[in-house]
């Protein structure tokens, strides 16, 4: 049974309305560029990371609204430019994922997600020619979290990986002395580079481990900013003051949080 998206239609149909109705006649929206859009879309996408992160369904729901209107008047500026529209992006979206899932809409098999993968990243070089190399379709201005996980992940993607991911931690021993070295010399050239290897190893043992490193680190990011809340809010109850506390005064509060979240959990 097929599903009917008249609906959907509809109401994509009433988005590109208003994004035209407002090009025309309202003065900011008609004063933007491709350059000037870049800088919000970026705020818009990490707005919706955050709400992912949150669990927060609602702003989700209403940063997807921001994200796809984004992408309607980028459309737009291209028809006017006489570049592409929304027609001609949707047509080509719709042929590409056709092409990079030859498991559904060809006769190739596939045992599970990696298999997927793999073909994807097979498929995408093939598109791009034999002279084009892995690494170009990652992006320069990526966060260098995102990307060494990105670099990790192409190049898995041609058979550059462990043979076993248990491998991966003799590497990440292998880089945390080489930075204890470094340290120990106080070099500070070479510290950065080491600790940078030893980031670089933890991420691919996070990736081998089904762990997303930047989610991972979020997610640490809101535990210390829970905690740490909780060690002011004590702190200001008691009447003191977080300056004129020792690290064990405030140990004692950070631990009573710790304790009230492995109750909680």
């Amino acid at each position: 049974m097929e599903k009917d998206f008249s609906k959907q239609k509809e109401a994509f149909a009433e988005l590109l309305d208003i994004m035209y109705t407002l090009r025309e006649k309202c003065p900011w929206d008609h004063k933007q560029t491709l350059e000037s859009l870049r800088t919000l879309t970026v705020e818009e996408v990490y707005e919706l990371g955050d709400a992912i992160v949150k669990g927060d369904m609602q702003e989700v729901k209403k940063e997807l609204g921001d994200l796809i209107m984004h992408i309607a008047f980028y459309a737009l500026i291209g028809e006017e430019r006489g570049e592409f529209d929304i027609t001609g992006v949707l047509e080509e979206i719709c042929e590409k994922l056709r092409y990079r899932h030859p498991h559904i809409y060809g006769e190739v098999k596939v045992e599970n997600a990696d298999d997927v993968t793999r073909n994807w990243e097979q498929l995408k070089l093939k598109e791009k020619g034999r002279h084009h190399k892995v690494l170009e379709g990652v992006p320069d201005a990526l966060p260098a979290l995102v990307k060494a996980y990105r670099i990790q992940d192409k190049v898995r993607g041609v058979g550059f990986d462990w043979h076993q991911k248990e491998d991966v931690w003799l590497k990440v021993r292998e880089e945390l002395g080489e930075l204890e070295v470094e340290v120990a010399k106080a070099d500070q050239e070479h510290m950065e580079e080491e600790f940078g290897d030893f980031l670089f190893a933890m991420i691919n043992a996070g990736r081998l481990y089904g762990i997303n490193p930047e989610d991972a680190l979020e997610k640490a990011n809101r535990k210390f900013i829970r905690r740490f809340s909780y060690v002011e809010e004590q702190a200001n109850a008691a009447g003191k003051k977080l300056n004129d506390m020792t690290l064990e005064e405030m140990d004692v509060y950070w631990n009573e949080a710790k304790r009230q979240e492995a109750v909680r959990n």
